[in-house]
């Protein structure tokens, strides 16, 4: 009986959301990152310490869902032409090739065949947009050029490691088509730009003018619900399209991030506080995710050199375009950083390479702890030393 309660998923994800809340707080009280704290509390209820929490369909679709609602908020803080730029294309394209060549490489020198080394490069390519925003965002640098050129790089990454990941799965079964990675790829530019112009010249009118119908009056929490349907409508076009659900709700966040609105304060308040909520899932399920069981000791030695080279191939891939586009050192090392994180997305390419027997379990566990490696450093290395403040020196009595 004991045992049922503890596997029922409404014990899990209220001891999920209570240990992820909690997380904030440890966080906060130490100074770093609440993704951090928040990674480290799944971990501990998670299969690789008290195994209190399992990583179940149940749970993997509330943090798919906490991912959406996070990049809609994140959204809502730019603005279209923040992020249209030519050089975030040449930053994004760069730390794609780098890190892909860098892991398949890396793949064979520790004489993995050519199937496995394909894919372990494909993972390394993605960025996960959503814990680096999240940092930016509590640390309440958002609007930095360095954030602009993160966010703009990592909504690029995604379309670019999405035809990375169809041309390394035609190149594992011998069946490359060009005219197929062609039509992929119009597809996703076709939705970010269908996606954003109906969203500036259509749906912003549309709130616009809810906002002053007598509805809006009477029920002022309609204008959050409206936003968040078309966020959720956002994430569905994207995910059709083949792109990750949070470009869409990212795109659809950006659409509404100028309107002036009269319960504007209502809005933002609502999008603030469900994406605590939301948000705190999805981060404290990467660490429910990992469990140390599976990694052997042979198997630590990849993961370490893989983790290394997913790190450096990124700083490298998108720190040099951006110093090269004419940012500072610091900044160009911050965006660099700012993309280490592969998070969700080289977990699912992870999954798919297990699911088509193109990676063995043992890789994809060392893939799942790189993602998981890379998400933890950089709030580390954003809050303890590129953003950090140094205390006044108090002045010596006369």
């Amino acid at each position: 009986m004991e045992q049922t309660i503890l596997s029922s998923s409404e014990f899990q994800i209220s001891l999920l959301l209570f240990v992820a809340l909690a997380g904030y707080l440890i966080a906060y009280r130490i100074n770093q990152s609440a993704v951090v704290g928040i990674i480290f509390a799944g971990i501990l209820v998670g299969p690789s310490v008290f195994g209190l929490v399992t990583y179940t369909d149940f749970v993997s679709s509330l943090a798919h869902l906490g991912a959406v609602v996070l990049l809609f908020t994140i959204g809502l803080e730019f603005e279209l032409k923040e992020i249209i730029n030519v050089k975030y294309f040449f930053i994004a394209l760069v730390g794609v090739i780098l890190p892909w060549i860098g892991g398949y490489f890396l793949a064979l020198l520790f004489h993995f065949n050519f199937q496995t080394a394909v894919f372990i490069g494909t993972a390394l390519t993605a960025t996960s947009i959503a814990i680096t925003a999240n940092v930016l965002n509590e640390m309440g640098r958002l609007q930095t050029p360095a954030a602009k050129a993160i966010i703009g790089a990592a909504v690029i990454d995604d379309v670019l490691a999405l035809l990375a990941l169809s041309l390394s799965e035609q190149l594992t079964v011998g069946t490359l088509s060009l005219p197929v990675i062609l039509v992929m790829a119009a597809r996703a530019i076709g939705f970010l730009v269908v996606g954003s112009l109906i969203g500036k010249l259509v749906l912003a009118k549309v709130m616009v003018k809810l906002d002053r119908t007598q509805i809006a009056k009477k029920y002022p929490e309609s204008l959050f619900i409206f936003a968040i349907m078309v966020s959720f409508l956002y994430a569905m076009g994207a995910d059709l399209v083949g792109l990750s659900a949070i470009v869409g709700s990212f795109l659809a966040g950006v659409s509404f991030s100028s309107v002036k609105l009269n319960k504007g304060l209502i809005f933002k308040e609502g999008a603030e506080h469900l994406r605590i909520i939301f948000a705190s899932i999805f981060f404290v399920s990467l660490g429910v995710l990992l469990d140390f069981h599976a990694i052997t000791w042979n198997l630590l030695y990849f993961v370490l050199a893989l983790t290394v080279v997913a790190g450096i191939t990124k700083i490298i891939g998108c720190g040099l375009p951006a110093k090269l586009a004419g940012m500072s050192v610091k900044d160009s090392l911050i965006v660099g950083v700012g993309m280490m994180p592969r998070g969700e997305v080289a977990m699912i390419v992870a999954l798919i390479g297990l699911n088509q027997n193109l990676v063995a379990q043992g890789i994809y566990a060392a893939l799942i702890l790189m993602s998981l490696l890379t998400t933890i450093i950089p709030p580390l290395i954003f809050r303890n030393l590129l953003f950090s403040v140094k205390k006044p020196v108090a002045a010596s009595p006369a």
